[in-house]
């Protein structure tokens, strides 16, 4: 998401910033994640390693470190990484210990490789959606869980 876009109400970070369909905001529709970080640096890393994704430093907005990512040019949403509160130490069950995202992909086991490589690990192995998808989750480098999805029509 550009500067620009984050200030455009015809962007909203779904689509790249490139729809001329004003936001719909009475929907509840995503328009941002976050995903806390022990070590943003590493998680940083992590998710670029993984999924290519584009960064930029947003951190003199906020007063503490949050890097903007760029998930990509098409439908979705483009999010950051940011400090966890109490860092390694942080209590489980907090006020913020992050929300689940799913990344949509094309080749499901080829970027649970590339998880695995980077230092991920996995939290419940891939499934089938019957006539849907396949899906699954992994844990990052600091313990978020995230998922993937398969588009896959002959899915069982």
């Amino acid at each position: 998401m550009t500067e620009n876009a984050a200030q455009d109400s015809t962007a909203g970070g779904t689509d790249g910033g490139d729809s001329a369909q004003p936001q719909d905001w009475s929907t509840g529709r995503p328009v941002h994640f976050e995903i806390q970080a022990a070590d943003p640096q590493r998680a940083v890393e992590f998710y670029t390693g993984v999924f290519g994704w584009g960064t930029e430093d947003w951190s003199e907005y906020v007063g503490a470190t949050y890097i903007g990512l760029s998930t990509g040019t098409g439908p979705g949403i483009d999010g950051a990484i940011l400090g966890r509160p109490g860092g390694e130490n942080a209590e489980v069950g907090g006020p913020v210990m992050g929300a689940v995202i799913t990344m949509g992909v094309a080749d499901f086991d080829a970027v649970a490789e590339r998880i695995l490589a980077a230092g991920g690990t996995v939290a419940l192995p891939k499934y089938a959606l019957p006539g849907m998808a396949w899906q699954g989750y992994f844990h990052d480098t600091e313990n978020n869980v995230f998922g993937l999805h398969q588009p896959d029509p002959e899915a069982k």
